[in-house]
């Protein structure tokens, strides 16, 4: 994953070395937390496998979700850069496999690598794209019409760089990230199929029509 990715294959060969050397990975179970609210932030994360999702929770127990986080895609940073701790949960909704690159092997890299800072400007940018479309969404959106743009945001090339047509991706899941019930999110693939724009399997979702997803 870390010789495939966007930003590693920018890197000279001793960076690239040093980068496989540091890293480190570990398996997170479904429903466990790959970050934890509230605690320092020491490593910047990479999904290499399996799925999750972002989320805040209030003393309550109620709970928003933030964004998703797929296979492939990198998060957390922004808080390594402020030397801060998690303002956010990320759960795995399956079984996951996580790097880790350690705080002082990705600040070396922000001081050595232009590449490395360009690739971050990037990521950066793009996620905050896609946390003003998320509220967008949340607050003048249909449950079909979120459901849409949420399938349409897992095919952004910034932050998942080689998605795939059909998606690993169940229902359940899905309800989580698009903010609205099983229920609605499954009425809403059932339209999105019927307009022919996605086909629902058994085991995910096949995306027939990107641009039609995301201009619903």
């Amino acid at each position: 994953m870390l010789e495939k990715s966007t930003w590693g294959r920018n890197l000279t060969a001793p960076e690239l070395g040093r980068v496989l050397r540091e890293a480190r990975e570990r398996g997170v179970s479904a429903g466990q937390n790959i970050v934890r609210s509230g605690e320092p932030a020491e490593a910047w994360m990479g999904l290499i496998t399996g799925f999750g999702k972002m989320s805040i929770g209030a003393p309550d127990g109620r709970e928003t979700t933030l964004t998703s986080i797929a296979a492939g895609g990198w998060f957390g940073e922004g808080t390594l850069m402020k030397r801060g701790r998690w303002q956010y949960d990320a759960v795995a909704l399956r079984d996951c496999q996580v790097a880790l690159l350690p705080r002082e092997t990705f600040e070396w890299l922000r001081a050595t690598s232009l590449p490395f800072n360009h690739y971050l400007q990037n990521l950066m940018s793009a996620r905050m794209g896609q946390f003003i479309a998320q509220l967008t969404h949340d607050r003048l959106l249909d449950s079909t019409a979120r459901v849409a743009r949420c399938l349409a945001g897992l095919f952004n090339p910034e932050l998942y760089p080689e998605p795939s047509a059909f998606l690993d991706l169940r229902q359940a899941e899905l309800a989580q990230l698009a903010g609205v019930s099983r229920q609605r999110a499954n009425m809403a693939l059932q339209k999105l199929a019927a307009a022919g724009l996605i086909a629902v399997e058994r085991r995910g979702v096949a995306v027939l029509d990107l641009p039609g997803l995301r201009s619903c």
